[in-house]
């Protein structure tokens, strides 16, 4: 009973925030979102920080438990006003996401750590493996046909942030002992999705293994993100409690409660040209004295002398050619894949070593340890549930980018084919 009070005085608040003129239009974002049929509203922590100090958005960052219940309750009234028939069409549930700059909460895989439990954090990595969507059941209505009375029960678990969870078996019998039969297609189910995110392979520390976090996607939030896919994931980092009878032994599995997933671009992963580099480039590329591209040539892997060829014929591939979509339906592809034949230590493994190191997007592998199945993706077992699901391989985390396979003719030949399916 005390909270209740908190809340709606925090509920007032983000309402005065969503119609005060400084904060940014999202007037108009929330009549956008009836418009486009969606149910959650995107704001930016940085638009929070510029309202009354900054205090919402300390809240939010410090005890998303109590402060994000409360902007959601905001944003259905919001609607309401805007729209009360569209509120009740989605049963007045809407969500909030949040963007901006997150300071010292806005970190990858790695740095999740204890101090982090329970506060909004910003996750960056690649989508590694995506189950499948289940229905999950929020409200579930039951019948009696004895006493031709129904009942309704709502179930939170410890992955939602409303309220504590209802623990308890699902109800068979009502106080009296009569049987309940439940209605189905009465009750109200939500969409849920567990991804698990890995770390960057040019992040992790030279040596190591990559870390992992597992997401929880709800809702709107399902099918948003593909393996392979380079993604910033805002939640909320939570310990959930094991399920061994009655004891533990105080080590709790970890996972990220989804409030907005947005993909990166390979763009976004480059570090940004300065003015000074800016002229630089322009300086060489109107250079008389050398032509650029032999230039450029020239400074791949600088250590290693000659092989004037290999190293051009390298920077095409870096480079990378012009798709083009025919008119008639063909279609010819852009990238140049290169095979490197020499005699041992010529030097190709440094030059495999050199574009692995320039490269914005690049994965490395051998050609002896690699399976096909390694290579592409494979089907594992889920160890939770039991089900089956696909984690990505080599060549699909490398999408875009480039895959370095060396010592290539140890390959087996059912393996290669699979690689040629990949490079056309």
């Amino acid at each position: 009973a005390t909270a209740a009070p908190e809340q709606a005085a925090r509920k007032n608040e983000f309402m005065d925030f969503l119609y005060s003129s400084s904060s940014g239009d999202y007037q108009s974002k929330i009549r956008k979102l009836v418009e486009k049929d969606r149910v959650r509203l995107i704001v930016n922590l940085n638009d929070l920080r510029a309202y009354k100090e900054g205090a919402l958005a300390k809240g939010l960052l410090e005890a998303p438990f109590d402060f994000v219940p409360a902007f959601n309750l905001a944003v259905k009234d919001s609607v309401d006003l805007v729209d009360a028939e569209y509120s009740r069409k989605k049963n007045s549930t809407f969500f909030v996401g949040f963007e901006g700059s997150f300071g010292a909460h806005h970190i990858t895989p790695r740095g999740l750590s204890a101090r982090l439990l329970g506060k909004l954090v910003c996750v960056e990595g690649i989508v590694s493996k995506c189950s499948l969507i289940h229905p999950k059941v929020v409200k579930s209505v039951h019948y009696c046909p004895d006493t031709e009375q129904t009942t309704e029960r709502i179930h939170r678990d410890p992955t939602s942030l409303d309220g504590l969870p209802t623990y308890g078996v699902y109800p068979k019998e009502d106080e009296q002992g009569h049987p309940l039969v439940t209605e189905f297609g009465l009750s109200v189910y939500k969409n849920h999705q567990t991804l698990s995110i890995q770390e960057m392979p040019e992040r992790a520390p030279t040596g190591q293994l990559p870390r992992s976090i597992d997401v929880i996607l709800d809702d709107d939030l399902v099918d948003s993100a593909k393996p392979g896919d380079r993604v910033l994931i805002v939640g909320v980092y939570r310990a959930l409690p094991n399920k061994a009878n009655g004891g533990t032994n105080g080590v709790f599995r970890t996972v990220l409660l989804a409030s907005h997933v947005k993909s990166l671009s390979k763009e976004a992963t480059l570090p940004p040209l300065t003015a000074n580099d800016i002229r630089k480039i322009n300086k060489i590329a109107q250079s008389k004295r050398v032509d650029p591209f032999t230039l450029l040539a020239r400074s791949l892997a600088p250590s290693i002398y000659g092989h004037t060829h290999v190293k051009e014929g390298i920077l095409c591939l870096l480079l990378g050619g012009e798709e083009h979509n025919l008119k008639r339906g063909g279609h010819i592809r852009g990238d140049v894949n290169i095979l490197m034949v020499g005699d041992p230590s010529c030097g190709k493994s440094q030059l495999l070593r050199f574009v692995q190191n320039t490269a914005a997007h690049c994965i490395t592998t051998t050609g002896r340890g690699a399976s096909g199945v390694g290579l592409t993706a494979a089907v594992t077992t889920d160890q939770e549930t039991g089900e089956r699901r696909l984690e990505a391989g080599a060549m699909v985390l490398g999408d875009g980018g480039i895959v370095c396979v060396d010592e290539f003719d140890k390959m087996s030949d059912l393996d290669r084919v699979s690689l040629h399916e990949v490079m056309e």
